[in-house]
């Protein structure tokens, strides 16, 4: 029986494989075939075993990513998340500014169109750079990996003051975006990060596909791995937006 059957599912999420865009610091995702073939007693068996960074591909990031004794990605209530979604559309903006930064009046610009953004609900961020998505130079701004890539990051982000704005004026439960970071690119002190991280609202980030949903009316399923004591983890996520009467 299909639950969701009078909606549609949108998958939010990338699939991890050797093309998936990590933090240029991090190694990224390695996979290995243990057993691909016939057993001694004739039937077929595959098994395999991979090694990921906690933050890489379509992930959350815990409130303890940046913020001491914060909570673990295992303790963040199921309750927030699963819950609606709006979607803020900056993607002209980030199109002509690859640095933007999402604003207060990115917000209020919304609101004035949709109404208040609602209580525990999951903010979305579509600054339609997933369309780049898998190639890193586009994505982030460099095709380079380690420390000296630091400097060649550029993408779009959440402003801190409408980051502070949203924890201190609004009751959500996540914010989302189609970016690497939270934070834009050139960011040095992550200051959206501890914002948030701060108040319990974990950042999701590098979601897929946020072209493919409406401004209001759909809800996000949005389930991590459940790592004891994770700074963050993997994360499927899915987006049901039913259908209009």
């Amino acid at each position: 029986m299909n639950l969701f059957s009078s909606g549609r599912l949108v998958d939010l999420s990338h699939s991890y494989s050797e093309e998936t865009i990590y933090w240029p610091t991090e190694e990224g995702f390695k996979f290995e075939r243990e057993f691909d073939g016939l057993t001694e007693k004739g039937y077929y068996y595959a098994a395999n075993k991979f090694c990921s960074p906690e933050h890489g591909g379509t992930h959350i990031d815990a409130p303890i990513h940046f913020l001491k004794d914060g909570q673990t990605v295992d303790q963040i209530p199921i309750e927030q998340l699963f819950s609606q979604t709006i979607v803020v559309n900056v993607s002209k903006k980030s199109k002509e500014n690859s640095d933007y930064e999402v604003s207060i009046k990115d917000f209020t610009n919304w609101e004035s169109i949709h109404g208040k953004i609602p209580d525990d609900s999951i903010v979305l961020l579509y600054t339609g750079f997933g369309k780049y998505w898998p190639d890193k130079l586009k994505y982030i701004g460099t095709s380079k990996s380690g420390q000296q890539a630091l400097s060649e990051l550029h993408f779009p982000g959440l402003h801190p003051d409408a980051a502070k704005w949203l924890v201190e004026n609004r009751k959500i439960n996540a914010v989302g975006l189609d970016t690497a970071s939270i934070d834009f690119g050139q960011s040095k002190l992550f200051r959206s990060h501890r914002i948030l991280c701060k108040n319990n609202i974990p950042p999701i980030e590098n979601v897929a596909n946020l072209n493919q949903l409406p401004e209001t009316g759909a809800y996000v399923v949005a389930l991590p791995m459940k790592i004891a004591g994770g700074s963050g983890a993997p994360l499927r996520m899915v987006a049901i937006i039913p259908e209009k009467d």
